[in-house]
């Protein structure tokens, strides 16, 4: 079976959407990923296929400059910000190339990244099948567990159900912008889509998320479609990061790093500076990336290496501690070595991820605005010198080891696509045999017709994208 891959852009999206291609490809399936061209480095440095569209509109380069502009943002702003000036042209230029792309190419069924949102809209006006995939952490906006925009704990009294609807209500809205950039090709295809419910375009056949099941909260009521799977990490096919392995002292490593996208706060990286440096007998690597000038942070303390990227898994085998933005990618990659955290969440999901690494007792978190020093030196101290958290880490360790995502993953959409019917959860990861090449008989429209797998219901305010409270 020939798949095509979409996925968003940006790292944090496309190093596990490359893995599970790989995954797939090994499995004697061809996975050829379809995208705007700052995708192709990704995919090359994995081995895999790429097909260029978008070549006009987003031009090499282009992903930086205007994700760029993000870099400075935080907590419901940057998510604004985002669904309005960013998602909206990438929602467009996808849905005016990608049908000629994938019938061009040939592939059979269509694998794609939840947050390339409506992108559904083409194999669905071909009547081909697709899945969909949570890279990032999926969000839950049936109101029973705090929407992942927000750092609040998982509380199941009436107070608590009535600040998640309360918040739904704000965080809803952000998808206006969206749905207003994809509806002009649902109506010129004649596609019946119920924007009111995102749920409407979602996958009927499987949605995934790397997410483990141990991670999460409980209580969200996911579809049967719905599954669980681990961390998409094969720890190969990615490009080559250089270090400076030998300035590595032995001592009890802390690595540092906020991400690739909300990375430009000075004064959070100055505040981490500022708390290890009287840390003794540890040594940091500390992660910077691409929107910040290093000479703006202050002295950089002995113990300290700033680079600009990092091979990140390499030094969480490592590591001791991880200080981190709470990116899903990070967390899981950070989980995956046993490794505890401190986490300091900044945007976008991170806060729902935040809330997940202490409601399992894996680190400790403190919000953007608090953030100092003396606070942050406080929270690596206690999760260094309590064990609970480190035994708690290793759990992880052991459950993702165990678990193995990447074949949850792959068994699931060689499931769903060869038998074309939805697929219902399993715990483990199975050894069948490849199933055959052909795209699923009866493939129709209907393959990705209404259900909630995007766990999202809402209101028939339309446009103002309001949910409905649980």
């Amino acid at each position: 079976m020939k798949l095509g891959f979409v996925s968003m852009p940006l790292s944090g999206h496309l190093n596990p959407m490359t893995a599970l291609g790989r995954w797939v490809q090994s499995r004697g399936h061809e996975a050829v990923f379809l995208g705007v061209p700052d995708i192709e480095p990704f995919v090359r440095a994995a081995g895999l296929r790429f097909v260029p569209l978008g070549e006009k509109e987003f031009p090499a380069g282009s992903v930086d400059k205007l994700w760029s502009r993000v870099a400075r943002r935080q907590g419901l702003d940057v998510v604004r910000y985002t669904c309005r000036e960013l998602n909206p042209n990438l929602i467009r230029v996808g849905l005016e190339y990608l049908p000629a792309t994938l019938q061009r190419t040939g592939v059979d069924a269509v694998v794609i990244d939840t947050i390339s949102f409506f992108h559904e809209l083409a194999p669905m006006s071909m009547g081909m099948p697709y899945v969909h995939i949570w890279n990032v952490l999926h969000l839950d906006f049936s109101g029973l567990t705090p929407v992942g925009f927000f750092t609040w704990p998982h509380d199941t009294t009436r107070e608590g159900l009535e600040r998640n609807a309360e918040a739904l209500q704000e965080a809803g809205a952000l998808f206006a912008p969206m749905i207003a950039a994809a509806r002009p090709y649902a109506e010129k295809m004649g596609l019946e889509i119920d924007f009111s419910d995102p749920g409407s375009t979602a996958s009927k056949l499987a949605v995934i998320t790397q997410t483990p099941r141990e991670f999460d909260f409980p209580g969200a009521p996911w579809p049967p479609q719905f599954h669980y799977a681990g961390p998409f990490h094969d720890h190969a096919g990615r490009e080559p990061v250089s270090f400076p392995w030998e300035k590595l002292t032995g001592a009890p490593l802390i690595y540092a790093s906020l991400g690739t996208l909300v990375n430009g706060l000075n004064h959070v990286y100055s505040a981490i500076l500022r708390a290890v440096e009287k840390l003794p007998g540890t040594q940091v690597v500390l992660s910077v990336g691409k929107n910040l000038a290093v000479d703006e942070l202050g002295p950089i303390p002995s113990n300290v290496i700033v680079v600009r990227s990092a091979p990140q898994i390499e030094l969480l085998k490592r590591a001791t501690l991880c200080i981190t933005h709470a990116g899903l990618n990070t967390a899981l990659e950070s989980l995956g070595q046993g490794v505890p955290m401190v986490a300091i969440p900044i945007g976008y999901d991170q806060p729902g991820v935040a809330a997940r690494i202490a409601h399992h007792g894996v680190g400790e978190f403190v919000e953007l605005e608090e953030v100092s020093p003396e606070g942050l030196r406080g929270l690596i101290q206690k999760v260094m010198e309590n064990p609970s958290y480190a035994e708690k880490a290793r759990f992880f360790e052991e459950v993702i080891a165990r678990t193995r995502g990447l074949d949850v993953a792959a068994d699931v959409i060689e499931r769903a696509l060869v038998a074309g019917r939805p697929t219902l959860p399993v715990r483990e990861a199975s050894q069948k045999a490849l199933g055959p090449t052909r795209r699923p008989a009866g493939a129709s429209r209907a393959t990705g017709a209404a259900s909630t797998s995007r766990g999202v219901r809402m209101s028939k305010g339309a446009a103002s994208g309001l949910p409905r409270k649980p």
